[in-house]
């Protein structure tokens, strides 16, 4: 027969045995890595990726339209402000062209808010309202703008090489389109800078 001590020290034992299972190192640290839980609507596939994506950039586009009329506004330099507004008829083409690719994958053309470009068209609006008109604020205005210029190239060189892996072929002409508009007018703006505003807004500052 069992003691009372033997009995007490069998009882700890099962209990011991039923508790769960402590986690592996592995385990451990994938938790303290900071790794993010995803969302209940996350994509679980590369063409989920891509229209998630979409979604993004067409809200852009459309941000980007209500944008750039504001910073024509604003900038003084003639060459500065047509290249603005020749941009705004491209990017509501590219508007447009984007809900052709919506189309053409047999989805609805849809905005999801894209955090980033509204993040760069505030700075831009910063930008304007923390300098005086002139020479240093078409600086900071082509600065904005080229940053907006650069999150596009690379929105449009990946959203194409999704659509390429996906054998999305037709979609992938109009993307790349697109992404060949955005690096020419990098270029102008490149081009507008560098040839009078950026000096002026220099000499000013002497």
């Amino acid at each position: 027969m069992k003691t009372a001590t033997q009995k007490t020290a069998a009882a700890k034992r099962n209990t011991t045995a039923t508790k769960s299972p402590a986690k592996s190192k592995t385990e451990t640290a994938g938790t303290k890595s900071g790794a993010a839980k995803a969302k209940s609507t996350a994509a679980y596939g590369l063409r989920e990726l891509f229209i998630n994506s979409l979604k993004d950039i067409y809200w852009a586009e459309k941000a980007l339209t209500k944008a750039l009329p504001k910073m024509a506004k604003n900038a003084t330099s003639e060459n500065l402000v047509k290249t603005i507004n020749d941009h705004l008829s491209v990017t509501q083409e590219q508007t447009a062209r984007l809900e052709k690719v919506f189309s053409l994958i047999g989805e609805k053309a849809t905005a999801k808010k894209c955090d980033a470009m509204e993040g760069l068209i505030e700075e831009g609006e910063s930008i304007i309202e923390e300098t005086e008109k002139g020479p240093v604020r078409d600086a900071g205005i082509i600065a904005a703008s080229q940053k907006i210029e650069h999150y596009e190239i690379a929105a449009y060189g990946t959203l194409a090489a999704f659509a390429t892996t996906l054998g999305e072929d037709d979609a992938v002409l109009l993307l790349e389109k697109t992404l060949a508009e955005e690096k020419e007018a990098d270029t102008l703006l490149t081009e507008a800078a560098y040839n009078t505003i950026n000096f002026d807004a220099a000499a000013e500052d002497e």
